[in-house]
């Protein structure tokens, strides 16, 4: 007989579970551990004037191992994505949309929309838990050489006692850059365009970077993957850079 407290942790964990599921997809399979397939990239976002310093995001960590190449005697790849999935993402026969078809036939609950709607929840959910300074949120968004990184730059800000407050205005642009599928490794890349207030203040709360009323353009490029034979459903921030 289950007692309160056990009752307590099982509800807990549902809603750990339908949270992030609905951040970014579900899918089921055997489990492997998941490893990052990326190198380092800078990780500082841009803006429209370069002068204008908005939300910097730390730089990654040391160069992650290299992802295994493709097996060149695998079976061709079917596409599984029907064009009504792919309206608006990527142009039949481009090299983005044969990047998602791989994917889908690798991962038969994988569909480009609703990633797409769970990339750009994923974006605002992550630069507003930087800002905020929630490693918990971060965490799970976020893989462990860029969250190592991110919590580097939250320990850094804190400990000289500033605090950042970010705004979302809007998000302009969200558009799939490139797609494609390592091994078992999926990859994708997307290009944000977003409008920001954003403001940084010291400990007497004086402003030190930023403004808490002006709107600034921000563009980012950012990549997400998951091992799609992991039982884990959810795709994680593997690389940020600055966009243009």
């Amino acid at each position: 007989m289950f007692d309160i407290y056990t009752i307590i942790f099982l509800a807990l964990a549902v809603f750990i579970f339908l949270r992030l599921r609905s951040v970014l997809g579900q899918r089921t399979g055997r489990e492997r551990p998941p490893y990052d397939p990326f190198s380092t990239r800078d990780g500082v976002r841009g803006s429209a004037n370069a002068n204008d310093k908005v939300v910097t995001l730390p730089p990654r960590g040391d160069a992650a191992p290299a992802p295994r190449p493709i097996d060149t005697t695998e079976a061709p790849v079917v596409a599984s994505v029907s064009p009504d999935r792919l309206k608006g993402i990527a142009a039949p026969g481009s090299p983005v949309a044969l990047g998602l078809e791989a994917i889908a036939t690798a991962d038969s609950s994988f569909d480009p929309q609703h990633f797409l709607a769970g990339a750009r929840a994923a974006y605002e959910m992550i630069v507003t838990a930087f800002a905020e300074g929630d490693r918990r949120s971060l965490r799970n968004l976020l893989s462990k050489e860029v969250f190592d990184g991110f919590e580097a730059a939250i320990k850094d800000r804190e400990s000289r006692g500033e605090t950042a407050e970010t705004r979302f205005v809007s998000i302009d642009t969200a558009e799939i850059s490139s797609a494609e599928l390592r091994g078992r490794i999926a990859q994708v890349t997307l290009r944000f365009v977003s409008q920001l207030i954003s403001v940084t203040r010291d400990r007497s709360g004086a402003v030190v970077d930023g403004s808490d009323e002006k709107v600034t353009e921000v563009t980012d490029v950012w990549t997400f993957a998951r091992d799609v034979s992991s039982r884990d459903p959810n795709w994680k921030l593997v690389a940020t850079e600055a966009g243009h």
